[in-house]
C-alpha cells in the first residue's frame, strides 16, 4: 500500500510538473498517514490571500491524496479581491490597461493549489478536521508574483544566496469582545458586512495587571493551549494597555515560518473565539468608545548561517555593527514606501499618533517605544534585535515580512549609516509616516524598491488593490461629515 501510494505521488500532475519536489512527496506520504491514523474526516485546503486572510475549500478523506497528486482548482479572482470581497480587476474586460500583467486571470478562470506538506495541522479545537496551506499558481504551473509566500521567498532570496538569514519575533495585539448582535439581518449582508455588536471583556487600562489576567484566564488558556498544540512557539500571555486589549508574543523564527505561524494564530483566535460567542478583532483601530490600537510589533534580527553569529550584536563599545546600522538605515529611509505592506488598510494610519505608545515620525532609538524602529542591542546580548513598532496586526505577515527584508537589505548593500537615535521620537521636526492610505500608496508606487525586487508586476497588483479600496473611501460620506456639515450649511 505504501509503495502504491509512493509511485501515485511520484507520477501525479503536481510531480510531473515539477511543483512538488522529492522531499515534499515524502512528506506528504507522512502526512496522508497521519490523517489516516487520526481518523481526520475533512482537510481544509487554503491558501493566504493578499490581506493575509485564509481562503480555500474541504476536502473530505476519500479525496485527501488527490490534492498531492493533483492540486486542487480555486477561482482565481481570490486574488483580486479588496477588502469588502469586491473583484478590484476589470476581469470580464478584454483589455486592463496594465500591460497584460494580469491576463491569465481574466474571464474568472481558475488557478492551482500546491499543497505544503509542512504546514498540515489537525485543529485541536476541531479534532476531526486539518488545515493544509497551499502556494497558488497558474494552471500551467508558472508561479504568481504577488501571491503572499511567492512574495515572501522572493524577498529573501538574496539573503539566502549570502548565506544570512532573517529571524523575526511577534508581539500581536487585539481585542477580544462579548458578541451581544452577529449582525444576521438580511439588510445587514451588505459588501462588508455590517460590524457585529461587542461588549468588553474586561474595562482595560489595567496595563499587565494580575486580576484582569485572572479575569480571563479562561479564554486566554483556551487560545494558548490550542495555539502550543498547532506548534506555534508562544511565549507570553499578556493584559494589553485598552479594555478587553491582549498581547501574545512569539519566539523567533526564520521569515516564512513565521508568516505561516501569524497567519494561524490569527485566524485560530478568530475561530476559537466565534465558536464561544465571542469577536475577536485584529483591526488597528476599533471605533469603539475608549478601545486602543493594535500594533503588531516585529522583532529582527539577522543570523550569519555559517557560523550562527547575530550580525545585529553590538562590539564590545556598543556601536553598530555595519549590518544592523546599515539596516536601521534601509528600514528608515524605505519607511514611507514600505507603510502599504505593513500597514495596509484606511483604518491603520488612524493609529500614527503622538503620545500612544505608536510611532508617527521616521526615526530610530535605543529602547525608545515612542520610535518608529526600537534598538534592543547590547554587547554580548545574542537576542540582539531591531523592533520595528509601526505595523499593525491586520498586515499580511509575508508582504509586511518582505517589506522588512527588502529595506533593510537595501540599507546594507547601499553602505548606509543609521543617523543618531533619538530621544524626542514625537519631534515635529522629524519626518512623519504617512497620514492615509493614499500618501502611503503615492509613496510605495513612485518607490523603485519593490518594483526593483519584487518586480512591477507586484507593485501594479498591489497599487491597484488598494488604490480601489482607498477610491470607495473617499467616495463614502462619513459620520464627521455629516455632523460637521449638515446643520451648519
Amino acid at each position: 500500500m505504501a509503495e502504491d501510494l509512493a509511485t501515485g505521488l511520484a507520477t501525479g500532475r503536481l510531480a510531473r510538473m515539477g511543483l512538488l519536489a522529492p522531499q515534499a512527496l515524502a512528506l506528504a506520504e507522512d502526512v496522508l498517514a497521519k490523517a489516516r491514523a487520526q481518523n481526520i474526516e475533512t482537510l481544509r485546503v487554503l491558501f493566504v490571500d493578499q490581506h493575509g486572510i485564509l481562503r480555500g475549500k474541504t476536502l473530505v478523506a476519500e479525496a485527501f491524496e488527490g490534492v498531492f497528486r493533483s492540486g486542487l482548482n480555486m477561482p482565481s479572482t481570490l486574488l483580486l479581491k479588496d477588502t469588502s470581497h469586491r473583484t478590484a480587476f476589470a476581469v470580464w474586460e478584454a483589455e486592463q490597461g496594465d500591460g497584460g500583467a494580469f491576463v491569465p486571470m481574466r474571464g474568472a478562470g481558475d488557478v492551482l493549489l500546491v499543497p505544503r506538506p509542512e504546514t498540515f495541522r489537525v485543529l485541536p479545537w476541531s479534532p476531526h478536521s486539518a488545515w493544509i496551506l497551499c502556494d497558488p499558481v497558474q494552471t500551467d504551473g508558472s508561479p504568481i508574483s504577488f501571491s503572499s509566500a511567492q512574495v515572501l521567498r522572493r524577498a529573501t532570496a538574496d539573503l539566502d544566496a549570502q548565506g544570512l538569514e532573517a529571524i523575526f519575533g511577534l508581539e500581536v495585539e487585539f481585542q477580544i469582545f462579548e458578541r451581544l448582535d452577529a449582525a444576521l439581518d438580511h439588510s445587514q449582508s451588505t459588501m462588508p458586512g455590517a460590524p457585529v455588536a461587542t461588549r468588553n471583556l474586561t474595562q482595560g487600562h489595567q496595563f499587565l495587571t494580575e486580576s484582569r489576567y485572572s479575569d480571563c484566564e479562561a479564554v486566554l488558556d483556551d487560545i494558548r493551549r490550542n495555539a502550543q498544540a498547532l506548534g506555534l512557539q508562544v511565549r507570553s500571555v499578556e493584559i494589553e494597555m485598552g479594555p478587553s486589549q491582549f498581547e501574545f508574543t512569539f519566539a523567533p523564527l526564520p521569515a516564512l515560518e513565521q508568516a505561516d505561524a501569524m497567519v494561524m494564530f490569527r485566524t485560530m483566535v478568530k475561530e476559537l473565539c466565534a465558536r464561544a460567542g465571542l469577536h475577536a478583532s485584529f483591526m488597528a483601530k476599533p471605533r469603539l468608545d475608549n478601545a486602543m490600537a493594535n500594533g503588531w510589533h516585529l522583532h529582527q534580527s539577522l543570523l550569519e548561517r555559517s557560523s550562527g553569529r547575530n550580525l545585529f550584536e553590538p562590539g564590545a563599545d556598543g556601536s553598530l555593527t555595519a549590518q544592523a546600522s546599515g539596516w536601521i538605515a534601509g528600514l528608515l529611509t524605505h519607511a514611507a514606501a514600505s507603510s502599504l505592506m505593513i500597514a495596509p488598510t484606511v483604518n491603520s494610519y488612524k493609529r500614527y499618533q503622538p503620545y500612544q505608545l505608536a510611532p508617527d515620525r521616521i526615526q530610530w532609538g535605543q529602547d525608545n517605544r515612542g520610535a518608529m524602529l526600537r534598538a534592543l542591542m547590547q554587547p554580548g546580548d545574542a537576542a540582539s534585535r531591531i523592533e520595528n513598532r509601526a505595523p499593525d496586526s491586520s498586515a499580511n505577515p509575508y508582504f509586511a515580512i518582505a517589506a522588512q527584508i527588502l529595506a533593510g537589505a537595501a540599507g546594507m548593500a547601499a553602505g548606509l549609516q543609521a543617523p543618531a537615535p533619538t530621544s524626542s521620537p514625537y519631534d515635529t521636526g522629524a519626518a512623519r509616516l504617512p497620514r492615509s492610505l493614499g500618501q502611503a500608496l503615492d509613496s510605495f508606487a513612485s518607490s523603485d524598491l519593490f518594483a526593483d525586487t519584487l518586480g512591477p508586476e507586484f507593485v501594479s497588483y498591489l497599487a491597484q488593490l488598494k488604490r480601489f479600496e482607498w477610491e470607495r473611501y473617499l467616495n463614502t460620506v462619513s459620520e464627521w461629515e455629516q455632523a460637521e456639515y449638515f446643520n451648519l450649511f
